[in-house]
């Protein structure tokens, strides 16, 4: 983290010829469980990772935002007069379009000055990690003090969440932008996607001697492009042919009457998501009354769920998940909006080395590419480092 942010002040300074005002960063996150949930309006619990975004910027005297990073070539400007969801491309949109978020929720930006501003990350790209949502928290609590507007975190997660479904395009729900403004150390964020009640539940990874080992398949996916935007479609037309306002409202005692009126295809996405919330709060109470080495199966159902009823694992996830198994993770189960991406293992130290081993093995052996394996601990969300 400290190379990082040594890195971005240093660049800022030689591309703008001025020492930043201030740095700030967000992390990514791992979702424990809860997946595609979120936009459903129910249960999900992800926590922050030690792997973050972190931004540098200083204000200038007239109306320009200019955006620079470390992952593209030229620094992309624009006058806070001509934000607007059209007018921003490319990986410029997600920082540009959380400044137009924040004119949605009250920002003057009539009235605002620019800034100029320069990010680098060390979140990975396309892992399921959402390095998206490290972006725009970043950039939310950056330009919230910068301009002084006095907004709270979980404000800030829908002025992201905004940006993201606006401005990107993708459809995705508020849990990532959640995570990223709400974690805390060792402790996952509950959090009620109707209600946008949270809760920080103590994770006791530490404790209990639990690493959280991330598999990235390196197979890139994109939450804009049409799988993502399908299994939210399918999920509507459930909730709307089962009388209920959202999937939310649909309960584990409905599924045999949903089996009966639905076909095969959007039952099963229903049905995902009618027993992914329940696991999300079955996850919860076993933590608070057994521990995190009792939540495995929990991992695993869900894994099982996402492959079979909600079609988004793919070959490599699959077999990442099968492999920690049978060398002894606790748990398994993909991590992310799917389509590729990340899954995740729940690890005790001791069998970590063989864990590692067994999935580059398999991977080796199946004629995958090699897959990135790195541990992850639940992390402090976005704040102001200097």
């Amino acid at each position: 983290m400290a190379d990082l942010h040594t890195r971005v002040t240093g660049h800022f300074t030689e591309l703008y010829g001025r020492r930043p005002a201030g740095v700030w960063s967000a992390p990514g996150r791992v979702n424990l469980i809860g997946e595609h949930t979120d936009y459903n309006a129910g249960f999900v619990f992800p926590f922050a990772i030690n792997r973050r975004t972190v931004l540098a910027l200083a204000p200038r005297e007239d109306r320009i935002l200019r955006v620079a990073s470390s992952f593209a070539a030229e620094p992309v400007s624009i006058s806070l007069d001509d934000l607007a969801p059209e007018a921003l491309h490319g990986w410029s949109a997600y920082p540009l379009g959380v400044a137009w978020a924040l004119g949605q929720f009250g920002a003057p930006l009539g009235s605002l000055t620019g800034a100029d501003v320069f990010l680098d990350s060390d979140v990975p790209v396309g892992a399921g990690l959402s390095s998206s949502a490290a972006i725009e928290s970043a950039m939310a609590v950056a330009l919230s003090d910068l301009w002084r507007l006095d907004l709270d975190h979980h404000t800030l997660a829908k002025v992201g969440q905004l940006a993201e479904n606006r401005v990107v395009g993708a459809p995705t729900g508020i849990m990532d932008q959640s995570a990223s403004l709400l974690g805390r150390t060792d402790a996952g964020v509950f959090l009620d996607c109707r209600s946008f009640v949270s809760e920080v539940i103590p994770l006791g990874f530490d404790a209990a001697g639990l690493e959280v080992l991330v598999i990235d398949t390196k197979v890139s996916h994109a939450h804009a492009t049409g799988g993502y935007a399908a299994r939210r479609a399918s999920c509507e037309a459930g909730a709307k042919a089962l009388g209920a306002e959202t999937l939310r409202d649909v309960q584990m005692s409905d599924l045999a009457e949903a089996a009966e009126l639905l076909d095969d295809e959007t039952f099963r996405r229903v049905r995902h998501i009618v027993t992914e919330n329940q696991r999300v709060l079955d996850t919860v109470r076993t933590l608070r009354s057994d521990g995190p080495r009792a939540i495995g199966s929990l991992l695993d159902a869900s894994h099982a769920s996402m492959r079979d009823d909600f079609e988004i694992s793919t070959p490599e996830l699959d077999l990442a998940v099968e492999a920690s198994r049978s060398a002894g993770a606790i748990g398994a189960r993909m991590t992310g909006g799917g389509f590729g991406g990340s899954a995740i293992a729940l690890v005790a130290d001791a069998d970590l080395p063989a864990v590692r081993a067994a999935v580059l093995a398999a991977f080796d052996a199946a004629g995958f590419g090699t897959p990135e394996l790195f541990t992850v601990r639940a992390a402090q969300g976005a704040s102001r480092e200097e």
